[in-house]
């Protein structure tokens, strides 16, 4: 029987370490269908965390929330031919209902663009339609050949995908960094994971975008992850799916138009950032508890200890903290304790009868592991400034390891030499040629992750060519 612990260390096997977090913290298991996976309740709590953030700037940015079919049929998802021939190798189709033949196939949606854009042209005939912003919370389902991971490569997966239509391509323009803004701010101030944020290379763009902008996280084990992406579609899509308006100038125009998602792959973000030894190492402000309270007593203290700890737990409720008390019977303390780091609940309150008589309480950062006295009086005060300097204390930490894992080799051979032995973000001279990339990917399995919007100091040359440079881009090994 294996522990109920994590047992592999971080540094030793990150794959099956990021596995028993996973299933052991209780986020998600394995499904019977191979590629896809259950979200347990604790997992599908985060989720909730992460969307209720987006849900709220959505509607605050005037975009309104839409539902769509699962099922699209073959002729529409062909439409615009670059965005079927990037989807096609990964589509589910269903062929049959029952027994019959169904005729044309109908696709398992991969992604909402050429459904929502069939029904947009019928929605939008005139200038005083746009825009038109809507939002759908959906799950998506794309065949995964590679090894899957949970929440990062999975056959199926919770995300939002957004789309929106515009009179101008400036408005959209403005749209794609605006939610691109948004991403970081869940990002960064909510997560607690520093990105780069810039432009994808045309060989690494969604497929049928103009352009796409992305942000880009490095995890501990060295990796990039794609953690969000804001796309601008230019017209590829209203033409094909005829989605005009007539102008003020009583001309006809096709519209301008954007698409953006994130995905439950931002929960594994959450734990390779975060994560240690123990388990799980969340941010408070996407932890579904952010405090949690060990009664710790004998028999003879059981109804004075655990009234004590109702009340400190209603305290924190009025406080606006998110606070539970684990008074199960049957459990040891230490049990308790180490399950609850296991799931990384940012603070533990110990109380017992001797911090009852004494008239305070015991914290225990899960971060740092540090026990901090609390007086009774000040319990909430307490938990409130702590709170704070974790969320602030997990995003210095990250963005110390980013910094000290972004590299700028002098030549291709020292290129590959960091890419082979530490990984990290490579920055490096790239003179936008798609051969000089692909040999780039070939050689190390590194690809360019991110052109950054700032080219402050553009290199003299291209790292693989020679050539002269044109663009300061970020390489790195990815999931």
């Amino acid at each position: 029987m294996s522990s109920p612990g994590i047992d592999a260390k971080r540094n030793d096997d990150f794959s099956e370490w990021y596995t028993q977090v996973v299933l052991k913290a209780g986020l998600a298991d394995y499904a019977p269908v191979k590629g896809f996976i259950v979200l347990r309740p604790y997992g599908y709590a985060i989720w909730e965390s992460i969307r209720d953030i987006l849900d709220r700037r959505f509607k605050e940015t005037g975009h309104q929330n839409a539902f769509l079919p699962v099922l699209i049929p073959e002729s529409l998802l062909s439409k615009e031919k670059e965005h079927f021939a990037g989807f096609t190798p990964e589509v589910f189709w269903v062929t049959k209902a029952g027994d019959t033949d169904i005729g044309e196939r109908l696709a398992l949606r991969p992604t909402s663009e050429t459904l929502a854009y069939s029904v947009f042209a019928k929605w939008i005939t005139s200038y005083r339609d746009l825009p038109l912003k809507i939002n759908f919370w959906n799950s998506a389902l794309r065949a995964e050949i590679k090894a899957t991971k949970p929440f990062i490569r999975t056959s199926e997966f919770l995300w939002q995908e957004g789309h929106t239509v515009h009179a101008t391509e400036e408005e959209a323009e403005q749209e794609v960094m605006m939610i691109l803004g948004i991403y970081r701010d869940l990002i960064e101030n909510y997560l607690a994971v520093p990105s780069l944020t810039g432009y994808k290379s045309d060989g690494e763009k969604f497929v049928g975008a103009k352009y796409t902008t992305t942000l880009e996280g490095l995890m501990a084990d060295g990796r990039a992850l794609q953690m969000g992406t804001s796309h601008h579609l230019g017209q590829n899509f209203s033409k094909p799916f005829e989605i005009k308006y007539l102008g003020k100038d009583t001309k006809e125009h096709f519209a301008w138009q954007t698409s953006w998602g994130v995905s439950w792959r931002l929960i594994g973000a959450l734990i390779m950032v975060h994560g240690d030894d123990k388990g799980l190492v969340l941010p408070p402000q996407v932890a579904p508890i952010q405090v949690v309270i060990v009664p710790i007593h004998k028999d003879k203290d059981a109804k004075l200890v655990k009234d004590r700890a109702a009340e400190i737990e209603s305290e924190l409720k009025r406080a606006g903290i998110r606070a539970y008390t684990d008074g199960r019977d049957g459990y040891t303390s230490g049990w308790k304790f180490n399950e609850w780091e296991m799931k990384g609940v940012p603070l533990r309150i110990n109380i017992g009868p001797r911090d009852i008589e004494k008239g305070q309480a015991e914290f225990v950062r899960r971060d740092t592991k540090e026990k901090i006295q609390s007086e009774r009086a000040e319990l909430v005060d307490t938990a409130n400034k702590l709170l704070a300097n974790i969320q602030e204390s997990l995003l210095s930490r990250a963005r110390a390891f980013l910094n000290e894992n972004t590299s700028r080799p002098d030549s291709y051979s020292e290129f590959k030499s960091i890419i082979e032995r530490r990984g990290g973000f490579v920055m490096a001279g790239w003179c936008e040629r798609e051969e000089c990339e692909e040999r780039i990917k070939q050689d190390t399995g590194a690809d360019i992750r991110v052109i950054p919007f700032e080219q402050k100091d553009k290199p003299a040359k291209c790292i693989y060519c020679g050539k002269e440079s044109k663009k300061t881009v970020i390489f790195a090994r990815a999931y």
